[in-house]
């Protein structure tokens, strides 16, 4: 079967121009030319075609195409499984780049944050070091790894939100520990502290209600003072006052 310029052009997804110049400097010479000089290929030239646009897609030059392509030791078999792996091997690479460009799009989009430490952004890398230490110290790897990779997972300004919302709830408490911990104002204010620190801690959803952990943090909170500085100072009356508070909640709603 033999095919015009313009029908093998259009099978190869090349241009006619393209297929006039291969032939202009020998690198796709048709098979025959009609005595109108109409230039026609047939499946040895189809073939040829193909390793000229599987070299091109490698990068390889027009003149080193055709000085492979003439030689006498070049084998269309052997060709082919070069190409099939040099294609693979960039498929690979070109599949890694379109992953992180995804990632990157998502988190561009989104506003995700991707590492821990845009967790105490606002904080010195000293203070925020030593916050991360001691809740490690207190609640272990792995709470702490579950608690940064749901915080991690949000965007940016929904934990800047969740951040806003744990501060007003403080200053709130703040305003009413002259107020019985047991208050009922008082402990409704405590309930949305504990359902914030349970946000903050990745685990709103857990059927765990997890009563001791909740406690600990009152506990932690009068053992440690950064925990309850208010206005940059330390205040041991208002650690206290959310220790018994949080204590009488845990004891009273958590079971």
């Amino acid at each position: 079967m033999r095919y015009s310029v313009k029908k093998l052009a259009k099978m190869a997804g090349v241009s006619v121009r393209t297929l006039h110049l291969y032939d202009e400097i020998g690198l796709l010479k048709p098979a025959i030319r009609t005595e109108a000089k109409y230039r026609m290929y047939e499946e040895k030239e189809l073939l040829r075609l193909q390793q000229i646009l599987f070299y091109k897609e490698l990068d390889f030059p027009l003149q080193e195409i055709s000085r492979l392509l003439d030689s006498p030791d070049f084998d269309l078999l052997t060709a082919l499984e070069s190409h099939k792996k040099a294609l693979q091997a960039r498929q690979t690479r070109i599949d890694t780049l379109l992953t992180t460009i995804d990632k990157t799009m998502v988190k561009l989009k989104k506003g995700i944050m991707s590492k821990h430490e845009e967790l105490y952004e606002g904080l010195s890398e000293e203070t925020a070091e030593s916050y991360r230490k001691g809740a490690l110290e207190k609640y272990g790897v792995e709470a702490i790894e579950v608690a940064e990779n749901y915080l991690l997972s949000l965007k940016k300004l929904d934990f800047e939100a969740l951040k806003q919302e744990s501060t007003q709830i403080t200053l709130t408490l703040v305003g009413l520990q002259s107020s019985e911990p047991t208050s009922k104002e008082v402990q409704e204010q405590i309930a949305r502290h504990y359902q914030v620190i349970r946000r903050f801690w990745g685990t709103s959803d857990s059927a765990n209600l997890q009563k001791e952990a909740y406690k600990g943090l009152g506990d932690l909170y009068v053992n440690d003072e950064r925990f309850t500085t208010v206005d940059g100072q330390p205040n041991p009356s208002f650690a206290q006052f959310m220790q018994k508070a949080m204590a009488y909640f845990a004891d009273t709603q958590l079971g």
